[in-house]
């Protein structure tokens, strides 16, 4: 296996906060700009898997990149520069506790919930009769809060405004952003023969503006159907071939683990790791329509370091 990056602990020139999420860490600098390093690091039913992935952090943070710049005309961003395959740098933005989730599809934990009997997700009244994977009328929103730790919870936007968490005025921006983000996904999917089945957002505001933060329509934060064979597996009800992280979460569902109390991570071994690596390129080629370039992976911490000054060095003058 490749080398791979699970941990960072840097102290860069004016870095004033630092954050370790999930998969991402975040060193904050001057209380103005954010340097974001996308780790190799890989979670499933909001646990940190014990493996990283080797080139999972690459794929990701270039993705997240190419649809950043491809949909800032109609949402602003907070992204300023990627100086390393594994690092964006961006503007701070204030963080809305919540995370908007739309889906084009019932699948996933949505359908989970649905073929236990729920006909109503985050407030939105679903349809009777309705099969895994099949399309929704049209694509609904499931937002939920967002947790530093343990798992993010279902809300309503009703709940949302009610609880304070975002304006009324906040969220109807959000929303509008959401479903031009999620249409503009689509498109960029099925131009590469995929379809983009649902997805997730975060945003934040800065100088009084809602802005799109975090990363975008990545294998993390996403789920992608080929389409070839969409509708011929529909019909017969077969598993979809997909390109997003929901493979890793059936293999932990298979081997007895859904994150809960007292339920043991199965053994990563270097084979299984391998075959996810491999699927994050796939996805990658497949949605950015490139190949994909493998990084070196020698000395990870020292080559990111030097990229993140130089960036630093050129915005500060």
């Amino acid at each position: 296996m490749a080398n791979t990056l699970t941990k960072t602990n840097f102290n860069f020139p004016g870095q004033t906060a630092e954050y370790h999420g999930k998969v991402r860490d975040v060193y904050t600098i001057n209380d103005d700009i954010m340097v974001m390093i996308a780790t190799d690091r890989i979670s499933a039913f909001d646990v940190i898997l014990p493996e990283g992935i080797p080139y999972k952090g690459q794929v990701l943070n270039q993705i997240a990149a190419t649809f950043l710049d491809a949909t800032a005309d109609i949402v602003p961003n907070w992204k300023l520069a990627t100086p390393d395959p594994m690092v964006t740098v961006g503007y701070k933005c204030e963080g809305f506790r919540v995370e908007m989730i739309i889906r084009g599809y019932l699948t996933g934990s949505a359908w989970r919930e649905y073929e236990a009997g729920c006909r109503e997700l985050c407030g939105v009244k679903l349809p009777e009769g309705m099969r895994e994977n099949e399309r929704f009328p049209e694509p609904i929103i499931t937002p939920t809060t967002k947790a530093d730790a343990g798992h993010d919870e279902n809300i309503s936007k009703e709940e949302i405004i009610a609880q304070g968490l975002v304006s009324a005025e906040d969220y109807e921006v959000m929303e509008r952003y959401t479903r031009a983000l999620f249409a503009k996904g689509t498109e960029m999917a099925a131009e590469k023969g995929l379809i983009l089945v649902d997805t997730k957002y975060e945003f934040g505001k800065r100088d009084g503006k809602v802005i799109l933060i975090d990363e975008i329509h990545t294998p993390d934060s996403s789920r992608y159907f080929y389409a070839d064979g969409y509708q011929e597996r529909f019909e017969k009800g077969e598993p979809q071939r997909q390109l997003s992280k929901e493979f890793v979460r059936q293999w932990l569902i298979e081997h007895g683990f859904m994150g809960k109390a007292g339920q043991q991570v199965p053994e990563m071994t270097p084979e299984f790791v391998d075959s996810v690596s491999e699927r994050y390129i796939e996805l990658y080629e497949h949605i950015t329509g490139k190949k994909f370039v493998k990084a070196p992976e020698e000395h990870l911490l020292a080559r990111i370091e030097k990229n993140v000054l130089d960036c630093l060095n050129q915005l500060s003058r």
